[in-house]
């Protein structure tokens, strides 16, 4: 990203948050003169028909990637995983929808993907996010997970 101050185009992001209209919204700072500057980043799928996501209930819904980034801050919350660590795992897993070559995909293949990458980032946080996902129950289904994670 190119520092509108200097022109270097060399910086880290210190703060990102979805923002309203399906954009992520980035505070960066040059790595050369030290200012802040923000920019706002969409995910661009081209001339492609949009990826619509099928519910439980059988609704359709456009494909919003600030859903899954809500899910996988509120499993994260007073853990020790960046919220860039969060956006490459999102997008990981647009990569992945769109690879598959099928507009369409189920909102338990969403979650079972984003399970998938939480347990890679932080048990912890993918033990959350598997509670509200799957409805856990009682503790006993918490333990039944913990020790399928442990084998």
């Amino acid at each position: 990203m190119k520092c509108p101050y200097c022109g270097y185009t060399e910086s880290r992001v210190t703060d990102s948050r979805p923002s309203e209209d399906y954009a992520i919204r980035r505070r960066r700072e040059c790595l050369k003169c030290k200012r802040r500057f923000t920019t706002y980043e969409t995910y661009d799928t081209g001339s492609e028909d949009p990826i619509v996501v099928i519910k439980k209930d059988g609704s359709l819904q456009m494909f919003d990637r600030n859903k899954i980034l809500t899910g996988m801050l509120q499993a994260c919350y007073k853990r020790p995983v960046s919220r860039d660590r969060l956006n490459i795992a999102i997008d990981e897993i647009e990569k992945e929808i769109s690879s598959r070559g099928s507009r369409e995909i189920t909102s338990t293949e969403i979650g079972n993907m984003v399970m998938k990458k939480l347990r890679e980032l932080d048990e912890v946080s993918y033990v959350r996010f598997a509670s509200v996902y799957r409805e856990f129950k009682d503790v006993e289904t918490f333990r039944k997970e913990l020790d399928a994670m442990e084998h």
